[in-house]
């Protein structure tokens, strides 16, 4: 019976892996499995209540989606069109920096900082020209793909702020309890960079140590305090400044600080912002959006945040922006790049309610709740890696298995809900969509995409099985709690 009701979710992986069907066909496929089998009855009973239930918590969770992905797009094209992230390489360029310095500041600083303001792999676009000038091609390739471990904070916290309602939890909860399940994962990468580079005297490993635990640190407070929007963006900065502070008084004539750079400040600036008005207003309590099991209260969105800063910046550019006849006006480009990511999400939430709402999880979790605590981690890794994988999102991955969690013993569901969230988070920057968004960038040749693809793979099965270990300490220590 069980096989029976994950065979909507059997059907996705089949359809992504052996047929190699786009992510839409693959949800909407699903979609009309679940759909049928409710209808047969081989879950529960269909009713009018349950699809209402399930069409109105789809919704809500699109409008949080949307709310941040269509201003966020925006935001992007206008920083690609002003070729800001260019311009930031080349400063950094500029400094002349020592090698564990440079590795550093992109796989734990500038990778972090702009994935999570930006999200949809646009770091990369700043990261990759920097990392073909400093490194040989394939390690410069291999550490765009690792300065993308933030992703379950990119987007100013997009799936964590989405999978936390499909769980049951605060988003500050889930996003504090992802730094202890994904702490493993960064120093990883972290040390792997300064190997490929050739970085591995003392003082690198030194530098790792002391970054590592600021960057985890920040994360954490960050995370716990405020909530996911700026947990990566402040992390990120930390690194930064920690790297380049030092290294400015020693910088060779002609450096310059990015002064381009500075729409992302305007959107720390505006989030920030947002922030401190909804504390000290209590604003958020004005509208709040109620679905059946879910609830969005829109002024706390930083689709809010993302909107003043393009009006922003596109006021300030607005001579800039309006010369180029070589480019589509921004409601078409608009419109051609969040059109297929927004029915994707769309189908993957609309399969996870089907599902949820028509008891499709029950064996699933019934299952879970019977195991053993050192079997359940590595279970939920397993399942959170491979929805990140296939789906090439950390949010994607969330909504096919997040459900699922919050039907778990309310005791155990936190870590659990923080698994999924990291190991579909860790899948995802080793997925294909991200691997050849970095072979665009650098004009890959056929060779380096099996290569990078292969690598990927690779890397999200290690990130897995750093995640699961993570998972059995923390519920061990959780079993011997007096």
């Amino acid at each position: 019976m069980m096989l029976l009701h994950l065979s909507p979710l059997l059907l996705v992986l089949l359809a992504l892996m052996v047929l190699r069907r786009p992510p839409l066909q693959a949800a909407l496929a699903g979609c009309t499995l679940a759909l049928g089998l409710w209808a047969a009855g081989a879950a529960q009973p269909m009713q009018g209540a349950a699809l209402t239930a399930a069409a109105l918590d789809t919704a809500v969770l699109f409008a949080i989606t949307a709310s941040i992905i269509v201003p966020g797009l925006a935001f992007v094209i206008v920083i690609e069109r002003l070729g800001i992230n260019q311009q930031l390489s080349q400063s950094v360029q500029s400094l002349a920096l020592p090698r564990a310095s440079q590795v550093l500041l992109v796989v734990l600083g500038l990778g972090p900082l702009l994935e999570s303001l930006t999200g949809f792999g646009v770091s990369m676009v700043a990261t990759v020209p920097l990392l073909l000038a400093l490194f040989a091609r394939p390690v410069a390739l291999r550490l765009a793909i690792l300065g993308m471990a933030i992703m379950p904070w990119g987007t100013l916290g997009l799936a964590t702020v989405v999978g936390a309602p499909l769980a049951g939890l605060a988003p500050e909860r889930l996003a504090a309890d992802t730094v202890l399940t994904s702490a493993a994962v960064f120093v990883a990468i972290a040390a792997l960079s300064l190997w490929w580079t050739g970085s591995r005297g003392a003082r690198a490993w030194l530098a790792l140590a002391g970054h590592s635990a600021l960057f985890l640190a920040v994360l954490w407070c960050f995370s716990r305090t405020t909530g996911p929007e700026m947990a990566g963006v402040g992390a990120g900065l930390a690194v930064a400044l920690a790297v380049l502070i030092p290294s400015w008084r020693k910088r060779p004539p002609g450096a310059t600080w990015p002064r381009a750079a500075w729409p992302y400040l305007a959107l720390i600036g505006c989030v920030l912002l947002l922030k401190g008005l909804v504390l000290a207003t209590q604003a958020d309590e004005l509208w709040r959006i109620t679905g059946q099991a879910v609830v969005w209260q829109p002024l706390t969105s930083p689709g809010i945040a993302l909107a003043a800063a393009l009006a922003w910046v596109g006021w300030h550019h607005r001579g800039r922006l309006g010369r180029a006849a070589d480019q589509a006006p921004l409601g078409r480009a608009l419109r051609a790049r969040a059109a297929r990511p927004l029915l994707t999400i769309a189908g993957f939430l609309a399969l996870s309610q089907i599902l949820v709402k028509g008891g499709f999880f029950g064996a699933l979790t019934q299952t879970l709740s019977t195991l053993h605590p050192a079997a359940v981690a590595p279970v939920v890794a397993l399942l959170g890696a491979l929805s990140g994988y296939l789906t090439g999102s950390t949010l994607g991955g969330n909504a096919l298995f997040m459900p699922a969690i919050a039907l778990l013993p309310e005791g155990l569901r936190p870590l659990l809900a923080a698994l999924q969230n990291s190991a579909a988070g860790h899948a995802a920057m080793g997925s294909i969509p991200i691997a050849m968004v970095a072979l665009g960038l650098a004009r890959g040749s056929r060779e380096e995409e099996g290569a990078l693809v292969r690598f990927g793979f690779v890397l999200a099965c290690a990130n897995a099985v750093l995640v699961a270990l993570a998972g059995v300490a923390a519920l061990a220590l959780y079993a011997h709690r007096p």
